[in-house]
């Protein structure tokens, strides 16, 4: 883990002048105190790599500074400036926690060897941290992929094939159906473990500030850039980086990931130079990414860049065999995690459960389970559990000579929505338009066979319109 921001206290002006102005050459973020005082005060109110102190300092000595700073942030490394080169000195500063002490006067070339100690100690400490959390996440990953299924036997069969390698991976499924898990399972199982997963959202964040998030920025490159700021690549290095929701990321912005996949190597934003970076790139999209292609809303190149192994992860009303054991799983894992007493379905909860559609995938069924153990009393869950669940489904598989064609859209839009906390701006206009629009020219096309001219006129639209229509939404047309 490199160092970043470093906090310089002296009472010697000189001293201090002379330490950002060689430690800020360097690429370091540094802050100044005059006395030990005003840098506790700045140890609680900001996040330091190292601290460098003189000893002799009015008001509060260095020593005592030590003392403190590491109650209020334990993993702060201190190193300690003394013009003493007593062993009285010394000993006191090891023995209450200082990481070094540099004797002054010294030529600056001690404290950047000083410096390159500290970073390759906190190298090594991050290191064990994050393969004893990513023994720990690899555990509850693979604990939490739940399913046996013949789509999801495929599935652990190709993590098992790609996970020893550095290929590309593409992870495809509609919203819901655990695409982050199987990134975290890749990363997991291949040679990458003990190294950063860094996941991100470019669905999420804005678009003009998914670049800094992804590339990192100098200082002063925009309005509000007061230090140099890592990005997600650069954390991830000699990791993997989990890119989700790909579809939704800027055609400008797919261009600088196509270069980082094809050079090894990014530009922060405000920065000349080109860094190299070793990551592995996961992508997922709950998106028809060929359709995008096609509407050149995203990137042809990039898109067999990404697609190297393709994953496809099946809705979950497809694979209904796996919802009695997921159903299993969540009431224990919520029951653990609430600490209430362990509850069962009843035979007709499952069979509602079992039946339903399920279209929020495997997060609405844990969303489901995890409110009825929270709202029911009792140890067996009903279908009254559930929520007017069964009435939905009652309504959505009622025979269609029972309902009206709006009546039926109605229902399947509320049952799509259910386990949604609320609607905000987004394309739903578009996607339930383009959802009523396929079959319906479909159906058309197919009562005429094919001919255009006729389907045009029965759903009485200009021919272009429909030939347009039919090339944007990428229907199929049947060869004689």
């Amino acid at each position: 883990m490199a160092l970043h921001r470093i906090l310089v206290a002296d009472d010697e002006e000189s001293m201090r002048w002379v330490l950002s102005k060689a430690l800020r050459k360097k690429g370091y973020s540094v802050d100044l105190a005059a006395d030990g005082n005003e840098a506790l005060r700045q140890v609680r109110e900001q996040s330091y790599d190292l601290a460098i102190v003189d000893i002799k300092m009015p008001g509060m000595s260095g020593l005592d500074f030590l003392d403190k700073a590491r109650e209020v942030r334990s993993d702060l490394l201190v190193v300690v400036m003394t013009a003493e080169a007593s062993m009285k000195n010394a000993v006191e500063a090891m023995k209450r926690g200082a990481y070094d002490y540099i004797t002054k006067p010294f030529d600056l070339e001690v404290v950047d060897a000083i410096i390159e100690k500290v970073s390759r100690a906190r190298d090594v400490s991050s290191q064990v941290s994050l393969l004893k959390q990513e023994l720990k996440d690899r555990y509850q990953v693979e604990k939490n992929i739940v399913g046996n299924s013949p789509a999801m036997r495929e599935v652990y069969k190709t993590i098992g094939k790609v996970a020893v390698s550095d290929v590309t991976v593409l992870i495809q499924g509609e919203s819901g159906t655990g695409k982050e898990l199987i990134a975290r399972a890749i990363h997991f199982n291949s040679s990458r473990l003990g190294k950063p997963f860094v996941a991100i959202n470019c669905a999420a964040i804005p678009k003009d500030l998914l670049e800094s998030e992804l590339f990192g920025s100098e200082r002063g490159a925009f309005t509000g850039a007061t230090e140099r700021k890592t990005g997600k690549f650069e954390q991830a290095n000699h990791g993997t980086i989990f890119l989700d929701e790909i579809g939704d990321m800027p055609l400008d912005l797919q261009a600088k990931i196509l270069r980082v996949l094809q050079e090894q190597e990014i530009t922060r934003i405000g920065g000349s130079q080109n860094l190299q970076v070793d990551v592995r790139v996961v992508a997922a999209t709950n998106q028809e990414l060929l359709e995008k292609v096609r509407n050149r809303e995203f990137r042809e190149d990039l898109f067999y860049r990404l697609n190297v192994v393709p994953i496809h992860l099946v809705p979950l009303r497809e694979r209904r065999e796996d919802i009695r054991p997921l159903v299993d799983y969540f009431l224990a894992r919520a029951s653990a995690e609430l600490e209430t007493q362990p509850k069962q379905c009843s035979d007709e909860a499952m069979e509602l459960l079992c039946n339903h559609s399920w279209p929020g995938n495997v997060r609405e069924l844990e969303n489901t389970i995890k409110r009825a153990v929270i709202l029911s009393n009792d140890p067996l869950l009903t279908p009254s559990d559930f929520g007017g669940l069964f009435d939905r489904q009652q309504t959505i598989h009622a025979a269609p000579e029972e309902q009206s064609l709006e009546a039926i859209v109605e229902a399947k839009l509320r049952s799509s929505m259910n386990g949604i906390e609320k609607l905000d701006k987004g394309d739903i206009y578009d996607r339930v338009l383009e959802q009523v629009e396929r079959p319906l020219i479909r159906f058309t096309l197919e009562k005429t066979r094919g001919n255009q001219v006729r389907a045009a006129d029965i759903l009485g639209i200009n021919r272009n319109t429909l030939r347009k229509k039919i090339n944007d939404l990428g229907i199929q047309l049947k060869k004689d």
